[in-house]
């Protein structure tokens, strides 16, 4: 069985109970590929001692599961993609998993991880397609740096539609929570110059269209509060509709890294006291060595205070390139 990649809770100063968990996909592992697998997966990772799964739900612009925001938007209910080894068949992917993890006891979490991103380079589908709904760098070009095409973070569409989903899963299925991965983000520190954004920019500041510059100090501010007012309305939507028990995590990419190359400005997320705010944060600190994960992982510490408690480390475990 393959996994991406582990999250190992480090409870610090904190009595809250320790996370040790593992996100499942169907990305270039087997472990998720048919019910069958599904279950044995499952059961192994009890046997292992693990107690918490993040599950794949919205993945390359569809959700894992029936949605009727998604059919809405795009016309289109549900779409899984096939595991290498796994059958090409529709199933309710997010429904399966839910109920083999607890069956095996485990916490389960919904993973939304696309977030805004609407498709990867050379992906064709539906959201793709909705051109007034993506992000634009100043040449007009819709892929990122990242090399995925985004949903504009801005447009009231697509926000709606990325709560919408969330909403959609908490109703239907006994989740102990969600999460928002790295994609919440401002899609790439040189996005934002579709026709939308440079209209709603202009709108607030006496006409004036975004510089050219995209490392403009005040362009750049703009743009991290929006992500921030943004990351505010998820918030106190999902905890509307989830109830206090409910978890919403995020996994960021690790601070200061993500603000100068997204935008994002997570740990500054955690002392909000206008609303309520995330309740974990996993910082994705992927390291090809332990030295280089201890000298990071201390520096994540470090920016998060108080709300130490409530940090834990995502590690990865397999995977290709250098990071």
């Amino acid at each position: 069985m393959l996994v991406s990649s582990v999250v190992a809770g480090l409870v610090l100063g904190g009595a809250a109970p320790e996370v040790r968990g593992t996100w499942l996909t169907t990305t270039a592992n087997e472990a998720i590929s048919s019910p069958e697998r599904t279950a044995r997966t499952m059961r192994t990772l009890r046997e292992m001692g693990l107690n918490t799964v993040y599950v794949e739900v919205w993945k390359n612009g569809y959700t894992e599961f029936p949605s009727e925001t998604m059919k809405r938007a795009v016309g289109v209910e549900m779409r899984v993609n096939p595991s290498p080894g796994g059958p090409a068949i529709q199933r309710d992917l997010l429904e399966e998993t839910m109920i083999e993890a607890h069956r095996n006891g485990l916490v389960y979490v919904g993973w939304f991880e696309y977030g805004f991103m609407a498709a990867h380079q050379g992906t064709q589908n539906e959201l793709q397609a909705r051109k007034d709904w993506l992000s634009l760098d100043k040449n007009g070009n819709e892929i990122a740096k990242n090399g995925f095409v985004w949903l504009n973070p801005l447009h009231p569409d697509a926000q709606a539609l990325l709560i919408g989903i969330v909403k959609d899963a908490i109703k239907k299925y006994d989740l102990d929570g969600i999460q928002l991965d790295d994609r919440i983000v401002w899609p790439y520190v040189d996005m934002g110059y579709d026709e939308f954004t440079q209209n709603l920019y202009a709108s607030e500041n006496g006409g004036r269209r975004p510089p050219l510059d995209h490392l403009d100090p005040d362009w750049v501010e703009w743009r991290k509060k929006k992500v921030e007012a943004f990351s505010k309305r998820f918030v106190r939507e999902i905890r509307e509709a989830a109830g206090p028990n409910f978890i919403i995590s995020l996994s960021p990419g690790p601070h200061p890294w993500a603000l100068e190359n997204y935008l994002i400005d997570w740990p500054s997320w955690s002392r909000w006291t206008d609303g309520p705010t995330w309740d974990e944060y996993i910082p994705q600190v992927y390291r090809m060595n332990y030295g280089a994960f201890a000298r990071d992982w201390v520096q994540q510490v470090g920016f998060m205070g108080d709300r130490k408690k409530d940090l834990i480390a995502g590690i990865r475990m397999v995977g290709t390139g250098r990071i």
